[in-house]
């Protein structure tokens, strides 16, 4: 059997296997667009679309997934959430300038540019709709909740930090900050089954 972890998942998309490096991405993509959406903000959100952005983080994610070094769980997303910052700047940078010539865009591998990157989304018109569906629910619900639930949220279950790590952000003792990870988690949940 084939490993499914994430450490597991990265050795085997370096040694080329194209399935292992489509699930690692799937099994990241809707906290990496939990992650986006909330950094962009209220009003980057109106002007910046989430998917291209998550999009171009996983495909320069995939072209430097050898530059990657795992250190621990909740490395790759760390990293990932890095490299979005990148691309929501480059992204707002960009905005209001001309578009891209058609001769930047990267090309996918095909007949006719074999030497291209390999595509990462394996997702299908109809899988892509129903993700983008429970997307759009647990972001609705994440709304709901008051700023600092969805702020333990985001750095506990989307960026992956430790208790120790956001007492440090947060500037608050690990017990406040496991007490308010609790809450923010049973009130999410509670909102979900609404």
């Amino acid at each position: 059997m084939q490993p499914t972890t994430t450490f597991g998942l990265l050795g085997r998309a370096r040694q080329g296997d194209a399935g292992a490096a489509s699930l690692l991405f799937e099994r990241y993509r809707r906290r990496l667009a939990v992650l986006v959406r909330y950094k962009l903000g209220e009003q980057g959100r109106g002007k910046l679309d989430i998917e291209d952005l998550v999009q171009e983080t996983m495909l320069r994610a995939y072209r430097d997934l050898d530059s990657f070094t795992y250190r621990s769980p909740g490395s790759f997303l760390r990293w990932l959430s890095a490299i979005a910052d990148h691309v929501i700047a480059d992204a707002a940078r960009y905005q209001g300038r001309a578009r891209r010539h058609a001769t930047e865009i990267l090309r996918f591998r095909s007949d006719s540019n074999p030497l291209g990157p390999e595509p990462v989304d394996s997702l299908t018109p109809s899988r892509a709709f129903a993700w983008a569906e429970r997307l759009e629910a647990l972001l609705r619900k994440m709304d709901e909740l008051p700023e600092q639930y969805r702020e333990a949220l985001l750095l506990s279950k989307i960026e992956g930090l430790t208790t120790e790590e956001i007492s440090v952000r947060l500037q608050k003792p690990r017990e406040a900050v496991s007490l308010l990870v609790f809450r923010a988690v049973r009130r999410l949940r509670e909102l979900m089954e609404r």
